[in-house]
């Protein structure tokens, strides 16, 4: 997610994003616990799902609360429209409904998936040490979160977190990184995925804020490449375009442990998504992160392109791509279709049923 327009604050002593940091720890804390994917399965029959995906699009593929991203201008001038579903589950079968073929740009999607990266290549206490894995608390680019901890305690689904991540990857010059990138996010996908130039171009004229955040981290030293080049690769992973249909696989490779259930490929280690999910749970929905997963129950990522990833461990991927968003920047029917089909097939984690 990339902006220079959106205002942060000063909130070092902010109680609200104290409470929020400590609620959203213990909340991961206790899915690591209680989750029981015997207790979480349900019967997922291909017709339960199906029916459920039906019921979802029809119920509110009417909805028109929201609007598109304006701040990266070409965003404004996706189809508002679009609206697609897709679940995928860990045996590899494909549900869709709706419009799942049509593209929008990844943008802070890709973020849980270069995460995923810096786990795989370089260890789950790297990312802890070299970025952090809090939840800040703070607005997504926040300037602030950098100062109070001095680049510290930042974690990788927000933009400064997010741009020291791309940073670590392995490669020997820009264009390499950026190529293992696409190449890494497509594994995920099961296919090869291709840049949105307009979008990308559209970004890229418009990202001091984020090179300024990149620039204020290296001051910190922690910016792992150089600062200019790190954004410009950031910003072209945001730009990456994808479907409902790829998000769901994206999804159902970290369900399946690492392993794309489409493609059979073991895209990273089960340890990486052990990881990589609880960054998801806590910091996956911008500012609402802990109402979404208190409502849901999944970890997930959302990008203001439109679409949201969400994953039930064990289960399945799902993908809903709807361009107009809330006001923390989250699709609003993507939200209502993924908890929607959460409760109708009774998945949600937390949900233990006595013995």
């Amino acid at each position: 997610m990339n902006s220079n327009h959106i205002n942060t604050y000063p909130q070092t002593c902010n109680l609200k994003a104290m409470k929020s940091k400590i609620l959203l720890s213990l909340m991961a804390l206790l899915g690591l616990f209680i989750f029981n994917p015997v207790q979480a399965q349900g019967n997922l029959t291909p017709e339960k799902i199906k029916a459920a995906l039906d019921e979802a699009y029809t119920k509110f593929k009417d909805v028109k609360d929201g609007k598109n991203a304006d701040y990266i201008k070409e965003l404004a001038n996706v189809d508002p429209n679009i609206f697609g579903i897709a679940l995928v589950t860990t045996d590899g079968t494909v549900y869709t409904k709706g419009d799942v073929s049509s593209m929008v740009s990844i943008q802070s999607v890709s973020k849980a998936f270069v995460a995923a990266q810096v786990i795989e290549q370089l260890g789950h206490q790297a990312m802890q040490d070299k970025i952090g894995v809090d939840a800040t608390g703070l607005k997504f680019n926040s300037i602030v979160a950098i100062e109070e901890h001095r680049g510290k305690e930042i974690n990788p689904l927000v933009n400064p977190g997010a741009i020291a991540a791309t940073s670590l990857v392995a490669g020997k010059d820009s264009a390499a990184i950026w190529k293992s990138i696409l190449d890494f996010q497509g594994k995920f996908a099961g296919r090869t995925l291709a840049l949105n130039m307009p979008v990308y171009i559209s970004e890229a004229g418009d990202n001091l804020r984020n090179q300024a955040i990149a620039h204020l981290l290296k001051a910190y030293g922690r910016m792992y490449f150089d600062p200019v080049q790190a954004t410009d690769i950031y910003t072209k992973q945001c730009a990456i375009n994808v479907s409902a249909k790829d998000l769901a696989v994206m999804g159902s490779t970290l369900a399946n442990g690492g392993v794309n259930p489409v493609t059979k490929e073991k895209v990273v280690s089960p340890e990486t998504v052990m990881y990589t999910l609880p960054i998801m749970a806590t910091a996956g929905l911008y500012d609402d992160s802990g109402i979404w997963y208190y409502n849901s129950g999944l970890p997930a990522k959302s990008g203001v392109g439109g679409g949201i990833v969400a994953v039930c461990p064990g289960k399945f991927g799902i993908g809903v791509v709807s361009p107009p968003l809330d006001e923390a920047g989250n699709s609003v029917k993507a939200q209502l279709v993924i908890k929607y089909v959460v409760e109708k097939l009774g998945v949600n984690p937390f949900l233990i049923q006595p013995k």
